[in-house]
């Protein structure tokens, strides 16, 4: 099936503006439910979807009236959900302005929860991969509240803390090697108390002459 070379050849075109709410302010998400929703049409016709100033436009020429709204009918309804669509991860880094390794780094520890795993196999390979996703709304909360600030100070808490207390083991680590190598010395008052004795003092005093 002939797609138009442009939107402006077409004769049958119709857009669905997409919400703050689905894209969460995302061009990254945004791309992405393109791809979800092209996923879900027939392969001829995928490419007829497009992404423009934030709505999604099917153009597709006067001939193929049926296909057309066929695949019409596909993206109105594939939008009616289309914001609980799980958010994946680098659409959650564009969103939030986070690194992979802050991504992955609170996963772990429970601050950025897990809305479950997705498995894809990737393109023109045999090998599929796994990756969290997260839901939209919480991904929402965190962006409203600007949890991100917040861990991020936390963390450099952390950071401080541990090079402190790496510091102090250190520190006492060196202590207890110079402790270590240091001679001891003999004690000063008990070698003075017995040069001080005369000799022969203990049997004098065991004999009982002091008496």
């Amino acid at each position: 099936m002939a797609k138009p070379k442009t939107i402006d050849d077409a004769e049958l075109i119709k857009e669905w503006p997409l919400s703050t709410s689905a894209t969460l302010g995302s061009s990254v998400r945004a791309k992405g439910i393109l791809l979800e929703i092209r996923a879900r049409l027939p392969l001829a016709v995928r490419k007829s979807l497009e992404i423009e100033a934030g709505a999604l436009t099917l153009a597709m020429a006067e001939t193929a009236k049926s296909a057309f709204h066929a695949a019409s009918s596909v993206v109105s309804n594939a939008l009616e959900d289309i914001e609980s669509l799980p958010v994946i991860p680098r659409e959650i880094q564009d969103i939030l302005t986070i690194s992979a390794t802050e991504r992955h780094r609170w996963l772990s520890d429970g601050r950025l929860p897990s809305a479950g795993t997705r498995t894809v196999k990737l393109r023109g390979r045999a090998r599929k991969i796994t990756f969290h996703v997260f839901d939209p709304r919480v991904v929402e909360d965190i962006l409203d509240r600007d949890l991100v600030t917040v861990w991020r100070e936390e963390d450099a808490e952390a950071r401080a803390e541990k090079r402190r207390r790496a510091a102090l083991k250190a520190k006492l680590t060196r202590s207890l090697k110079t402790k270590a190598k240091t001679p001891s010395k003999p004690d000063a008052d008990h070698n003075d108390a017995s040069r001080s004795k005369p000799l022969g003092w203990e049997e004098f005093s065991r004999d009982g002459l002091l008496r």
